[in-house]
């Protein structure tokens, strides 16, 4: 099925898919906890999402996202279309992508993460086959860690860290704060200077890390899923 038309003029319109955006005509995901097939795309250029196949865009995807590429996950494919998950308000959207003739760039991530909140426990996985477990922090009673499937959205290197060396932000918010030190309150997975915190509930939403686990998944490709649960 082909896209509808859109217009330079309706394109210049529409919320940028970003971490700062809210979107609230994106469509919900549809397996909010499965684990995808580790597809990947990156738009070489701003790409229309739509709501469906042949249905109404509601966003563009920019080809950037923090300075990084973007890459999101697919989550469903079709004849000609794909359907990603966006890292935009409200957690958990998607939209579909159509891909025949389009500036993307395709590829496959074998990476798994995944946090337990109750156990406060990361785990990584490449392929099946565990790459480590360990013990983090997680937010508090007040400041929850969102729960469901997201991506490393980007990887910032602060130039005056303060608690972390390297910052790994997500596609997916806070759904206690929606601003957070200047940004749009996403939630992230960082380093922390004092390692009594772990094993405790007590960040702002964010998942504190141990410096070992944080050079691993700083290693790990963009757009690699977590699922937190």
């Amino acid at each position: 099925m082909p896209p509808v038309s859109v217009s330079a003029a309706t394109a210049a319109k529409l919320p940028q898919a970003t971490t700062y955006a809210t979107i609230p005509a994106a469509p919900a995901d549809p397996a909010r906890f499965a684990v995808t097939n580790g597809l990947v795309v990156h738009p070489l250029a701003a790409q229309v999402v739509y709501a469906a196949p042949g249905k109404a865009p509601v966003a563009m995807l920019p080809a950037t996202e923090l300075g990084a590429p973007t890459w999101v996950p697919v989550v469903r494919t079709g004849a000609g279309w794909d359907q990603v998950l966006l890292p935009s308000r409200p957690d958990h959207i998607t939209g579909w992508i159509y891909t025949a003739g389009a500036k993307l760039d395709t590829r496959h991530t074998s990476y798994l993460l995944r946090v337990n909140l109750a156990t406060h426990r990361l785990s990584v996985y490449n392929d099946g086959k565990l790459l480590g477990a360990w013990t983090v922090a997680i937010g508090a009673p007040g400041t929850p860690t969102p729960t469901g499937r997201t991506f490393l959205l980007a990887l910032l290197a602060p130039p005056d860290p303060t608690y972390s060396p390297l910052i790994v932000p997500l596609g997916t918010h806070s759904n206690a704060l929606s601003t957070y030190g200047g940004g749009p309150g996403t939630v992230g997975i960082h380093g922390w200077p004092d390692s009594s915190v772990f094993g405790q509930s007590v960040s702002n939403g964010c998942v504190r890390v141990p410096a070992t686990a944080l050079q691993l998944v700083s290693t790990i490709p963009l757009g690699s899923l977590v699922v937190i649960s």
